[in-house]
């Protein structure tokens, strides 16, 4: 694999380049960082799964900059998919929908739909409409890692992997994208993400919820182990939390709204006192690398209201709790 010298910058112009030369670089997006390259070219798509050491049976997210973008590189929209693209785009939604030839087979790991969406971001935004070609992007981070939402992240973990990253500061979501798709008319959330599935319903109505925990998965971020952390972390176990108090052992604690008590405070970290699932949603990933960087042994993470965001942040932490 080629390395590279890996540099941060603003610089679109830059970015493009390295695209158009059929590079993979890192983009910022609303949600988390992403590992982007030519959506239509196998070449690139192959680069983001080789950066990633991402299985190649995991499909990927194209991310283009307008409606008539999605109208490029998908077929049969539902009346529904429509409702929500003028509701939520751009935005943290990604619809899955029936793919045209012009999207690669390796994009969709074989499978006849693609998982499109419009981030917003301005800088990433910008750089789409200037491309003559959509990108495929998935989290810029080691497969099955936590996820990135600042550039240094990224740095951090693909450094002589990538060439560029562009820098469009902090993420303002901090969660992924929430996936829907349509089975016949009806609309199915297969991934819960920074769209709460209350706002969806309030669109379009009922949705049927169907987060996939196996190991071969029709959209993206379906893996039942994802988004983990180096060191163990403990999801939700009263029993365990109890155990760990006790022994003393040096616990990480990934808290909602105020310190546990029985523990290192230094090692805690409350990601909205305000009990805010946005501001919660929008720490968690940060909050989780912080925690593996640090001298802690062990993770615990406490379950949050599983209402709003709050049902996005449970399913990444259950799954960076699998191993």
């Amino acid at each position: 694999m080629e390395h590279f010298n890996t540099i941060m910058g603003t610089e679109i112009e830059t970015a493009k380049i390295f695209l158009k030369n059929g590079l993979v670089i890192g983009i910022p997006t609303e949600t988390v960082y992403g590992l982007a390259g030519n959506a239509l070219d196998e070449d690139a798509v192959l680069k983001i799964f080789t950066a990633k050491n991402r299985p190649h049976f995991d499909p990927l997210i194209v991310h283009t900059h307008s409606i008539a973008g999605i109208e490029r590189y998908t077929t049969d929209i539902p009346a529904n998919a429509r409702l929500l693209m003028e509701r939520f785009m751009p935005g943290a939604l990604t619809l899955l929908l029936k793919k045209k030839l012009s999207i690669p087979d390796l994009v969709t790991s074989g499978l006849e739909t693609v998982a499109i969406r419009i981030p917003d971001h301005p800088l990433t935004l910008k750089l789409l409409q200037e491309l003559p070609f959509p990108l495929a992007a998935p989290s810029a981070n080691p497969f099955g890692y936590i996820s990135p939402t600042t550039a240094q992240h990224v740095f951090a973990q693909l450094h002589g992997k990538i060439p560029y990253i562009l820098d469009g500061g902090p993420t303002t979501v901090g969660v992924e994208s929430t996936i829907v798709g349509f089975e016949g008319e009806e609309a199915v959330v297969y991934r819960l993400g920074g769209i709460a599935v209350e706002a969806i319903e309030a669109v379009i109505g009922k949705v049927r919820v169907e987060v996939n925990t196996g190991s071969n998965p029709k959209t993206p971020g379906m893996l039942k182990s994802h988004y983990a952390p180096m060191k163990e972390l403990i999801f939700n176990d009263p029993a365990r939390l109890d155990e760990l108090r006790k022994s003393h052992r040096n616990t990480g604690i990934i808290a909602f709204d105020e310190l546990l008590p029985g523990f290192n405070p230094d090692h805690q970290e409350v990601l909205s006192p305000l009990r805010d699932l946005g501001e919660a949603a929008k720490h968690l990933f940060a909050a989780m690398r912080k925690l593996d960087a640090s001298n802690a042994d062990v993770i615990y993470a406490i379950q949050f209201p599983d209402s709003g965001l709050g049902r996005a942040i449970n399913d990444r932490l259950q799954r960076a709790s699998v191993k």
